[in-house]
């Protein structure tokens, strides 16, 4: 088996470990630093945490706090310009994935003559960027250990950037910012960690055997732990699994590739603005229901992930329980789970599914099943 593993260089995980920002980035060089992030940061105290940190070690600080959820292709542009025109030399994402995804881009081309529209795509970058350090606020996305990075551009269509210039210098995680996620959030995010995990595990073109050892140990963390910190926000020890396993969980589908709920999830995000965890959670249970057939072996070897204790008499039995696990845990996440609740329209499944099958067919070749539009059109159906 031929593969390639990459991974970011440093993994910081110590609760209350935002106040190492200013030593950390300090190692790092830079001397003039962008922190990007999303409104809810700044209201939550966690953007001035990183800002005290930064100053002490003599470092000055520009914020950029206009992130939106699965952020536009021209605000990411402000927050390159912005960081280029203050002539930041170093760049801290701090949030969920959108600002992750973003501070990437902004460590990239602030440093770069390249517009976004010319990277779009694999391996297209050039250059260097800044160094950059990713701190997560949510249990989910992983983008502070992946060289990925998802916007929305000028069309209103997902465009993926995929280049090893967007893997961090240092991935840091602290656990006290995630106490007070809200539970839609909790729940959102930490199920689209365990997506990562199971479309990593499953995957048709990238699968390796150190990816696999990834996504069974992160999916474990955060099976064990998602309904605790849904009926037990407070639970600390929980939490920090959580952000543990996402993390593990983001290398695992960086280094595996993600699949078919991921597709079907892109288009809600860009056409409705569906966060992408619930997104992904909409359509989580149905497509792992229909890879049964092909995935069964895989299903089965994951079952001990989420049922603990339980000696299974079959590999059919295994694979059974398994997806009705995944069944059990999305409703009772409290989040929506009919595409009708949340504003979409009847009429627009079948563009989305021809969407899907059309422009996002990458993550099609990487579900162990394969789909037809009309089957991606039955699923978005089945959850109207």
């Amino acid at each position: 088996m031929s593969f390639m593993f990459r991974s970011v260089p440093r993994i910081v995980c110590e609760t209350g470990g935002i106040a190492k920002t200013g030593s950390l980035m300090k190692e790092l060089g830079a001397s003039r630093v962008t922190i990007v992030c999303d409104p809810g940061i700044v209201k939550l105290g966690f953007a001035q945490k990183a800002q005290d940190a930064l100053e002490v070690a003599g470092i000055a600080v520009q914020i950029f706090s206009d992130v939106e959820a699965d952020p536009p292709q021209k605000i990411v542009e402000a927050a390159i310009a912005g960081a280029r025109d203050w002539e930041a030399d170093g760049v801290i994402g701090l949030g969920g994935g959108s600002s992750l995804d973003s501070a990437k881009l902004v460590a990239l081309l602030a440093n770069s003559d390249q517009t976004i529209e010319e990277i779009y795509g694999v391996d297209k970058a050039t250059g260097d960027r800044l160094p950059l350090i990713q701190i997560p606020t949510t249990a989910g996305t992983g983008s502070e250990v992946t060289w990925v990075s998802v916007i929305t551009d000028n069309n209103n269509l997902k465009q993926v950037v995929y280049t090893p210039q967007l893997m961090p210098d240092i991935a840091l995680l602290d656990a006290e910012l995630t106490y007070g996620l809200p539970q839609k959030v909790t729940a959102a995010t930490g199920l689209d960690a365990m997506v990562h995990a199971i479309e990593g595990y499953t995957s048709r073109t990238r699968k390796n055997p150190i990816a696999d050892g990834m996504a069974v140990t992160a999916l474990s963390l955060l099976g064990k732990n998602l309904m605790k910190v849904i009926e037990n926000p407070g639970d600390k020890e929980a939490r920090s699994a959580m952000l543990q396993g996402s993390l593990i969980a983001g290398m695992a589908f960086a280094n595996a590739s993600v699949a078919a709920i991921h597709g079907l999830a892109y288009p809600l995000g860009a056409r409705f603005h569906i966060p992408h965890g619930h997104a992904n959670a909409l359509v989580m249970a149905q497509v792992i229901r229909f890879n049964l057939p092909a995935a069964k072996k895989l299903y089965a070897e994951l079952a001990p992930c989420l049922i603990e204790g339980v000696d299974f008499e079959s590999e059919d039995a295994a694979a059974e329980a398994f997806v009705q696990r995944i069944e059990e845990m999305v409703p009772a996440s409290g989040l929506e789970t009919r595409l009708r609740d949340l504003g979409i329209t009847e009429d627009s499944l079948p563009e989305m599914a021809e969407e899907v099958f059309t422009k996002i067919h990458r993550l099609i070749d990487s579900n162990p099943r394969d789909m037809t539009a009309k089957e991606i059109e039955a699923i978005y159906h089945s959850v109207y």
